[in-house]
């Protein structure tokens, strides 16, 4: 069954406003609220155990922290930690973070594909409380183990935009995450991409499939989508958003979902003016789908 989730963005909501977005969402019935981590905004293991800690059946998806950031061993210690005191609730992910945001903290990596095919593996592994020993490029561990891992192991999400990418993603993680960009053409395209890589690697079971879908509801929610993610010259970004009214987005979602998507989760516009409102509708959305 695909479930319906909603962002938080850290553009419009300072951190303070997250307790009360997370209450809201679950009080609406969306299924999960995503954080982003972008750069330098908004703390995403620490944003993700304050909403979890203030609501009780939520999911809470990271999507995603940066991998230059951190060293494999504490991004481990970080998701083990929040899983087991709110276990069965985090959807964590990680990616490549915006490349010129790296270098300006110098954590910038000339082979962003090699470091996911180095961290991903030893980040599951680690989770697993497997003892780990790597020695590769960016990634070096000499039989690390957690002391604590999670009891109830979290699926680990690899964002993807290129073809290498979702090729990758698909032969290292538990499932991929899909920015906002897209079309369900384009969507069911990656999702074959990452099925594909999966089955090269040798992997049984299917990718878990995330795919953000910006939209806004409301007789002129298209266009107002369309205002705030896309240039105003692009001829089709009306196909890549939902708008209108409940049932016109749901029916969109259902769309995403037809195309391979696990998870929906839709991007309120920018200047959204009442985001609990909007939560509200993401639930009545939800529940149609269900």
């Amino acid at each position: 069954m695909t479930s319906v989730g909603a962002i938080f963005s850290p553009y419009p909501n300072a951190p303070e406003a997250l307790p009360a977005a997370a209450r809201a969402a679950e009080a609406a019935g969306v299924d999960e609220l995503w954080l982003w981590e972008d750069c330098f905004r908004e703390s995403a293991f620490a944003a993700a155990s304050a909403a979890l800690a203030v609501t009780s059946r939520l999911h809470i998806g990271i999507g995603i922290a940066p991998m230059p950031l951190r060293n494999v061993a504490a991004t481990a210690m970080e998701i083990a930690t929040i899983a087991r005191i709110f276990p069965g609730r985090l959807l964590p992910g990680v990616g490549h973070g915006v490349l010129e945001w790296m270098a300006l903290v110098g954590a910038r990596v000339a082979s962003p594909l090699t470091l996911m095919r180095e961290y991903v593996p030893a980040l599951r592994s680690l989770l697993a409380g497997e003892e780990v020993t790597v020695r590769g490029r960016y990634v070096t561990l000499d039989g690390v183990r957690l002391a604590w891992p999670p009891r109830d192991v979290p699926a680990v999400y690899a964002a993807a935009e290129g073809p290498k990418t979702m090729t990758l993603s698909g032969a290292v993680a538990d499932g991929t995450v899909l920015d906002s960009k897209h079309t369900v053409e384009e969507v069911a395209r990656a999702v074959e991409a990452i099925r594909a890589g999966r089955a090269e690697a040798g992997r049984n079971g299917t990718p878990d499939i995330v795919s953000y879908v910006a939209a806004a509801f409301g007789p002129d929610g298209v266009e107002r989508a369309v205002s705030a993610w896309f240039d105003a010259e692009q001829a089709d970004a009306a196909d890549r958003v939902l708008g209108g009214s409940v049932d016109e987005v749901a029916a969109g979602v259902r769309r995403f979902a037809d195309a391979g998507v696990d998870h929906v989760v839709l991007l309120p516009p920018s200047d959204e003016p009442d985001l609990a409102a909007y939560l509200g509708h993401v639930g009545e959305v939800a529940r149609l789908v269900r």
